[in-house]
């Protein structure tokens, strides 16, 4: 008879020597249990389940330990207050007295300019100098139609150009990022407070109610960071987020209709249908051409200087100074032809100075605080989505780690502190981050470059923008929205995975026909759904030796693994065993178990299952109805006479299996892999 190996067919075959060797360690094993009768209960011969595991636990001592003795894993109380010490503390400095030099870390920790500032230097400056002078003049045109796109005084989005960006320098880690207000948060702000403020009717208790919002944003930002629930952010997929700005961009676009116009009723509400109904209604009775022909003309401009500017990189300033020039030319027009006696619409008054204390205008007591802090989580999660972003595709180009933890701590702060200085939500911006970059930024001192030249403007330079036509700040943000719309991202999406296109064409969809928030509901439902379904039904695959290795494959995608005969192998393909799949794929394995396979599936054919192997290698988390399917798994396969192992379970996982004694119910059958549990019942059916 052959040795004990894998042969042609894969099909294991023993020794006479084998056998010999095996009844040996028995008879080893029953002496010594009749040794030592005071540590065991019983000194009889041992059962060949028994002696299974015995041989196992002589031939694999430490590593039997190593899986049934794993330390309890730490608790949510335990990881909730080790992730708020990270963020504030190094990890290796956590358990350490604060000595002088970790006391300097750990302030540089939380506060990166501490850490890169030790190496600035004059040649640095000049070229976040140069790039701060550049941002400043597409921020100051942006804020103040972003400002108008959230139903707000042009001033407020200056104050947000200034704040905001000096706070981030202190505190974020973004080299490149330019802060700020941006369309989509504007747009966001505007569509669900107006609900339930009339921002025309009732102007002072919608700017109350926006910064408010603001408070409560900040407020969730800085507790997702310091807490790190940044996962929570996620919640909007890539795919979702791309949907979503797309449909927003399309949304924003035609609400800066109004502007083009010169027309002075337009509905409120976003939706598409709402929208180009009282575009055609303006048309029909109260446009005022000079404002169309003034915005398009000063928007072909911009739009024609951007194209130039991406043809040849070196004059990418053309498109970076064309809103500014295209403010201060449409105004001197205006000014010099006195067009707004003839029906151009103006900004008129923009109010100088400094950003003003705003604390007297929170609504912490008011009827609306708790839809204040509905609305204050969505634009929080819509902010972060959006920055994180930004600031990670632009840390990837120059090679450095964004630490999103500490990003949100850095947007969160800020924008509390905007909230008290008259501030509305600020974040990343995508299109003044990319002049920003193209700019030669080194620094965030960009951002404080920017924002010094901001408070210039509001002190010396708001009453020289009384005549700015509001058809120019329309132009504007219309020329900006192109960068929105990433068609080439959403044909991408499609061809890889299409559930993530359903997410992202839910997202632009519900955008464009309902509301904002619609849409974010529709794209958060539709990915909820897909892990959902992914869950419920994730499926199993079989597992077959690679000849001639210990290697363990699913025998589907490597053909050549082999089966071994009496034994099933089988692997989740989900991290999570829970209430939703665990009735499945209990009935599942008991399907393969007992030869019920569907035609095609290559299952146990070759025989009757005698050992089914769970490996939970992929398995990070299981509920206890997922235990309570273990256990009836366990016991409906011991009614068929088929025993039951599991191998390499994670730390959670372990933990659970011993707390609900599942461990002892399936006799300690519980191996680090697959090729020891296979060993041990071979080591069995020798004795």
């Amino acid at each position: 008879m052959p040795s004990t190996s894998l042969n042609e067919r894969g099909n294991f075959q023993f020794s006479e020597a084998h056998e010999k060797t095996a009844a040996e360690a028995v008879a080893r094993a029953a002496e010594d249990l009749s040794q030592f009768p005071q540590t065991l209960q019983t000194t009889t011969v041992p059962s060949a389940q028994e002696t299974s595991i015995m041989v196992a636990d002589d031939k694999l001592p430490e590593r039997f330990q190593w899986v049934l003795n794993a330390p309890e894993p730490p608790g949510l109380w335990c990881k909730l207050q080790n992730g708020m010490t990270e963020t504030i503390f190094p990890l290796k400095n956590k358990f350490q007295h604060l000595r002088e030099h970790q006391m300097s870390k750990s302030l540089g920790n939380l506060f990166p300019i501490l850490s890169w500032g030790k190496a600035y230097n004059i040649k640095v400056f000049r070229k976040d100098l140069l790039a701060g002078l550049t941002l400043a003049s597409l921020c100051i045109p942006q804020s103040i139609g972003y400002a108008t796109l959230a139903k707000l005084d042009p001033q407020y989005g200056l104050y947000t150009s200034v704040v905001p960006p000096f706070l981030y320098a202190i505190l974020g880690t973004s080299r490149e990022i330019a802060i700020g207000p941006v369309a989509v948060v504007s747009l966001l702000l505007s569509a669900m407070i107006q609900k339930i403020e009339d921002p025309v009717a009732n102007p002072v208790a919608y700017t109350g109610l926006v910064i408010t919002v603001t408070l409560f944003a900040g407020i969730f930002q800085a507790a997702f960071g310091a807490f790190r629930l940044g996962f929570l952010v996620d919640l909007l997929s890539h795919a979702a987020i791309v949907g979503f700005m797309a449909g927003a961009a399309i949304m924003i676009g035609l609400q800066q209709l109004k502007g083009l116009l010169g027309t002075t009723k337009f509905t409120n509400k976003t939706d598409i249908i709402s929208v180009l109904a009282a575009v055609w209604r303006s048309v029909h009775d109260s446009w005022n051409p000079l404002n169309f022909i003034l915005g398009c003309s000063f928007l072909s401009f911009i739009l024609t200087t951007r194209f130039l500017g991406r043809k040849k990189k070196k004059l990418f300033w053309l498109s970076t100074i064309a809103p500014l020039t295209s403010v201060v030319l449409s105004t001197l027009i205006v000014f010099l032809t006195r067009a707004d006696k003839h029906g151009v619409k103006i900004v008129k008054h923009i109010k100088s100075g400094l950003n003003p204390i705003s604390v007297h205008q929170l609504q912490l007591n008011g009827p609306h605080t708790a839809e204040a802090a509905k609305i204050g989580l969505i634009v929080a999660v819509v902010a972060l989505a959006e920055a994180i972003a930004v600031g990670r595709s632009f840390a990837s180009v120059r090679g450095y780690h964004l630490d999103g933890n500490k990003e949100m701590v850095a947007m969160g702060v800020m924008n509390v502190a905007g909230s008290l200085t008259s501030c509305y939500v600020a974040t990343g911006s995508f299109s003044r981050t990319a002049v920003n970059f193209s700019a030669g930024c080194e620094t965030v001192v960009s951002n404080i470059v920017m924002a010094v030249t901001v408070i210039i403007s509001l002190e010396l330079f708001t009453r020289l923008l009384f005549y700015t036509p509001i058809a120019i700040l329309a132009s504007i943000i219309l020329s900006a929205l192109p960068g929105l719309i990433d068609l080439n991202e959403a044909y991408n999406i499609w061809k890889v995975d299409k559930l993530d296109f359903l997410a992202c064409i839910g997202a632009f969809l519900g955008v464009l026909f309902a509301s904002v928030e619609i849409g974010l509901l529709v794209a958060v439902g539709v990915s909820f759904v897909t892990v959902i379904l992914s869950s419920i039904q994730p499926g199993t695959e079989t597992l077959g030796r690679i000849p001639g290795t210990d290697i363990f494959v699913d025998v589907n995608q490597y053909p050549m693994a082999v089966e071994i005969p009496g034994i099933l192998v089988t692997r989740l393909k989900c991290a999570l065993l829970c209430f939703a799949n665990s009735n499945c794929i209990k009935e599942r394995i008991l399907q393969l178990a007992t030869g019920k396979q569907e035609v095609g599936d290559k299952g146990n054919a070759n025989g009757k299952t005698q050992l089914i192997v769970f490996d939970m290698s992929n398995l990070m988390n299981i509920d206890t109805t997922g235990l309570a399917s273990l256990k009836e798994l366990h016991n409906s396969l011991a009614s068929e006479g088929i025993e039951f192992a599991v191998t390499n379970p994670r730390w959670q996982v372990i933990h659970k299996l011993r707390l609900a004694n599942f461990v002892d119910n399936i006799g300690r059958r519980v191996f680090l892999t697959v090729g020891d549990a296979i060993d041990a019942c071979i080591t069995a059916k020798i004795a």
